[in-house]
């Protein structure tokens, strides 16, 4: 039910502090001003969905959902956010297990990178757009410089699935990293909403020692409700895109709420709540609950772009960033978004350009 299928790991998995050889996303809270910064991006940003962002060396990579020019998950690349190239795809062509398992798969989805114990951790999303037969899948990398011989993408397989029978969806997966070195991965888009399982970091699969399925966020059911079909839940079931980011002393939880891939008619937006633990109870500004329905709105459509959602973010030192995408609101195109992350009494603002171009 998502066309965000995916997300930027790199952010929750990875980040500015390193523990035992994990990657640990956190922020300071001393450390961030009182406005964004929208950055201006010019080159091969068009067409980017479900954006998940990592910095290795002094290159920035945004993996995103769907069909490449070679390939599947496209990479993109930018040496300072702003000038973004093509640079490659993730995979040539769709694992033989995977078309074997779900064969109407056309594309992958929201691919979400990190790195911990020496790898990079790249978790993907296979499925069928509005059904919840999906899976989600693991490829990890020693490297991402593409000229280095050691760059090759190893196809790990299957980290947990979902069936028709399942009240969740097992797609747009987001890893975290808590400070004491236990990982996690969120997941899930409309049904009962996003839901979380602890992982091996050995593996990176799902852990043996815990195999509690946490709930995290779902929607309420507004009066008059639709019931939905047989097959699909009702619109206002829309929750997916978890990325989870630890900022002071919270994590927050990023989701995208309403419904994407309509072109100048998506109605997506990114809502956060917060809470001390990486499980939850996670609630909004005004205390209510994730799992009932809260949120904070973080993005919100304007007259220059709809649909703002599928977010990750990354902190370098003393800045987050935030990468999404939005769709124009003359031409319905996708396109890559990037801005910085200032915090307001222990909540984020992110900007989202406005101006129509002069030639417009």
């Amino acid at each position: 039910m998502s066309c965000r299928k995916g997300t930027f790991a790199a952010v929750t998995g990875i980040g500015a502090l390193l523990f035992g050889g994990l990657g640990i996303q956190t922020a300071s809270a001393q450390t961030h001003s009182s406005s964004s910064h929208i950055f201006a991006l010019s080159g091969d940003y068009e067409g980017a969905h479900d954006p998940s962002v990592i910095k290795a060396g002094d290159t920035w990579y945004v993996f995103t959902t769907g069909l490449a020019p070679l390939g599947h998950m496209a990479i993109r690349c930018s040496k300072d956010l702003q000038v973004w190239k093509l640079c490659g795809q993730v995979l040539r062509e769709i694992p033989k297990w995977i078309r074997m398992e779900s064969p109407g798969t056309r594309e992958l989805w929201a691919p979400d990178i990190s790195y911990f114990n020496g790898r990079y951790h790249l978790y993907y999303a296979y499925s069928l757009f509005g059904k919840n037969t999906s899976g989600i899948a693991l490829l990890t990398n020693k490297t991402l410089d593409m000229t280095s011989p050691d760059y090759k993408w190893v196809d790990e397989g299957l980290v947990l699935r979902s069936r028709a029978q399942d009240n969740f969806n097992a797609i747009d997966p987001n890893l975290v990293v808590e400070t004491n070195g236990l990982a996690w991965l969120a997941f899930g888009s409309f049904w009962s909403g996003i839901k979380m399982r602890r992982i091996d970091v050995a593996t990176g699969k799902l852990s043996a020692e815990d195999t509690h399925l946490y709930s995290l966020a779902s929607r309420e059911r507004p009066q008059n409700a639709s019931a939905g079909s047989a097959d699909l839940p009702a619109d206002w079931e829309a929750v997916e895109a978890p990325f989870i980011i630890r900022y002071d002393s919270f994590y927050y939880l990023f989701v995208s709420w309403d419904l994407c891939c309509r072109g100048a008619k998506s109605s997506y937006r990114t809502m956060v709540g917060r809470s001390r633990s990486v499980t939850g109870p996670y609630l909004d500004a005004t205390g209510k609950a994730m799992l009932e329905g809260g949120g904070t709105p973080v993005l919100v459509g304007n007259r220059r772009w709809v649909g703002p959602g599928g977010a990750s973010l990354y902190t370098e030192g003393d800045q987050t960033i935030m990468v999404f995408h939005a769709y124009d609101a003359l031409t319905g195109k996708s396109a890559l978004q990037v801005s910085t992350v200032s915090w307001q009494d222990g909540w984020p603002q992110v900007g989202l350009q406005d101006a129509v171009p002069k030639d417009r």
